[in-house]
């Protein structure tokens, strides 16, 4: 195996061991923090010292019942990095030695319709079927990696491959969202909080639906012209009476369930409501009359692929996107970090390394 020889490749090439989280079977329980050999990259790979990793509601999801996924064990969960590139593996070019880069969700979505058949859908992402990244340096394929922006640092960046390229993927590559057009977004998570920038930044009218009035106060703050307690009125009547009965262009439907029923009522003729999340259920449920009087589009984001994720980390340095993090935590501090998501929490939580 050939190396590309500098000082910081024989530092990391010294070192023979670092730390991993991993997990020997299901459940929380079986989290442990372990040595584990360091990663020789293998011709095309690039071996990536890890600086922050993002944590999604997935990850939580996939610790605790692996979501019926056929996991690897011992398995390492994480999908969404922000690190350097410490070493070349023999032909990988794509990088230099030093580079800050961030992982892909999806590897093997470069561009277009993802690979998959009807039977087997595609979902082979990092923290799943591929290995995960909560460890202090993973080799991968370089493909599997894009450039971080240059406006955020590293637990920002990370915030980028899950959260934030879902948000853009609905209402930028899939919604093609223009100026004056109304977006409503549901909930202050992570994929919210980038919609409510992503949705601004292009000039449209912001909708945003909580049950926190402290945190509609804190949305404001984010540029969201409407805030609506769903804990004190019916969410969707005050949708209408905000757009004159006109409803909302597009719909970030995050809650799942029998929730998406009430999202085609609050959308507009010919609205387009994006499926992301499942907080309520898997079983979607919405009625045949809005769906097909209001001629309306329902688009499953399952995140999006690598070429998009390079578009909107261009758009975060030209617009100043800037990723909101509830909280930084420590890498050996995994376990409060995911009881955190237990609780919900206002935009992104992230584990910094050092």
């Amino acid at each position: 195996m050939l190396y590309r020889d500098n000082h910081i490749e024989r530092r990391s090439l010294a070192m023979t061991t670092m730390k991993r989280w991993e997990m020997d079977g299901l459940g929380r329980n079986r989290l442990q923090l372990r040595d584990a050999a360091l990663p020789v990259p293998r011709a095309g790979e690039v071996l990536v010292k890890v600086a922050a990793v993002a944590l999604n509601y997935r990850d939580k999801l996939v610790v605790d019942s692996g979501m019926g996924l056929n996991l690897d064990f011992p398995f390492t969960p994480g999908s969404d990095l922000a690190g350097s590139v410490v070493t070349l593996g023999e032909g990988a070019n794509r990088f230099k030695i030093g580079d800050r880069v961030i992982s892909t969700f999806a590897p093997d979505w470069i561009e277009g319709t993802p690979s998959g058949t009807a039977r087997i859908p595609p979902y082979r992402t990092l923290g799943g079927a591929e290995p995960g990244v909560l460890a202090e340096y993973v080799a991968f394929p370089e493909d599997w990696f894009v450039a971080a922006p240059q406006r955020l640092d590293d637990a920002e960046s990370s915030t980028l491959p899950c959260a934030g390229l879902t948000a853009w993927f609905a209402l930028v590559e899939r919604g093609r969202l223009h100026a004056g057009e109304t977006v409503l977004v549901e909930g202050t998570g992570g994929v919210a909080l980038f919609g409510i920038q992503i949705a601004k930044a292009h000039g449209a009218e912001v909708i945003v639906v909580s049950g926190s009035a402290d945190k509609l106060e804190r949305v404001k703050a984010l540029g969201a012209d409407h805030g609506i307690d769903r804990t004190e009125k019916d969410w969707v009547e005050a949708v209408l009476q905000i757009t004159q009965d006109n409803g909302v262009h597009h719909i970030l439907e995050i809650v799942g369930g029998p929730h998406l029923g009430k999202a085609a009522q609050a959308a507009a003729v010919g609205g387009k409501i994006y499926q992301i999340g499942v907080f309520e259920g898997f079983d979607i449920d919405v009625p045949a009359g809005p769906l097909m009087l209001k001629n309306l589009t329902i688009q499953g984001i399952g995140v999006g692929h690598r070429r998009a994720l390079e578009d909107l980390v261009a758009a975060a340095d030209r617009a100043d996107l800037r990723p909101v993090i509830d909280k930084r935590y420590a890498f050996d501090e995994l376990p409060d970090a995911l009881d955190h998501l237990d609780r919900g929490a206002f935009g992104k939580i992230v584990i910094e390394m050092t």
